[in-house]
């Protein structure tokens, strides 16, 4: 069964169009990951899958219907996204930014409740940003600061999470760890994971299912093994590379040149 999928889905901004008449299925609890050169439109295609831009043309389907027609509050009580730059308040603490994540819940007749206190800290403590909760966001490092916005996207209780290069600006250890969290989430707690991502060897790590975006549409997809060649390296990114197995993970591992002359 699929998560999200898209119908003859064209996007685009005024005269440009970026994704033409596209057909994709994202299945569901597993991790996508959305990999292709800058400006090819991957963050396009999530915002679309986020009803945060309309199309052109065609649809996307969440969870089974076309997800411009759902109400606004049942969209965010079934997918959370995480832009790629998100910006907090000034002064917001950690607790409050995650509680953020249960404005869905919220009305005129139904006020802040214990269930969301519960899942405002169950989100703080699978983060491990509890002993963060007072803290100023804009006091955390940059893996604190990621962790505590997925604590949000957590706090909204959703099953589908997308996420716009969540380990943008991270150095190596916190990119490691935000992945992991979200595999973790995925593995235990069934949540369907959608991300786009720069580095093609922890893509093939941690990705079920890998999307590439080139040329206005989805240029190929599958598994890791099935995606990553040397040929669709230099057709997408322009690159020379050699593909070998990950010795540790056993996964697709590619090792790039630069002007080097490789036998």
């Amino acid at each position: 069964m699929s998560a999200i999928t898209s119908q003859g889905l064209t996007l685009s901004y005024q005269d440009s169009v970026i994704i033409d008449q596209l057909n994709v299925s994202v299945p569901k609890g597993k991790v996508t990951v959305l990999i292709g050169g800058n400006g090819s439109g991957k963050s396009t295609l999530l915002k679309s899958f986020a009803r945060l831009l309309k199309p052109q043309q065609g649809t996307v389907l969440l969870n089974g219907v076309d997800i411009q027609r759902k109400a606004t509050a049942t969209v965010a009580r079934e997918l959370a996204i995480l832009p790629q730059t998100p910006v907090a308040p000034e002064g917001i603490s950690v607790r409050q930014l995650v509680a953020l994540g249960r404005y869905p819940y919220q009305s005129w007749l139904q006020q802040w409740s214990d269930e969301d206190e519960t899942m405002v800290n169950r989100a703080l403590a699978r983060t491990g940003t509890l002993e963060l909760a007072d803290r100023p966001v804009d006091s955390l490092s940059g893996g604190q600061r990621q962790r505590a916005w997925i604590a949000m996207t957590l706090a909204q209780d959703t099953d589908i999470v997308v996420l716009d290069e969540p380990t943008t600006f991270l150095d190596l250890s916190h990119q490691m760890e935000v992945l992991e969290l979200l595999r973790e989430l995925n593995q235990q707690e069934q949540k369907t994971i959608v991300m786009v991502l720069h580095d093609l060897n922890l893509a093939c790590r941690y990705a079920d299912q890998i999307l590439v975006v080139h040329e206005q549409t989805i240029y190929a997809q599958g598994t890791p093994a099935e995606v990553l060649t040397e040929e669709l390296v230099k057709t997408v990114f322009d690159l020379n590379c050699r593909i070998i197995p990950d010795p540790f993970f056993d996964t697709p591992l590619c090792i790039p040149f630069g002007r080097e002359k490789i036998e």
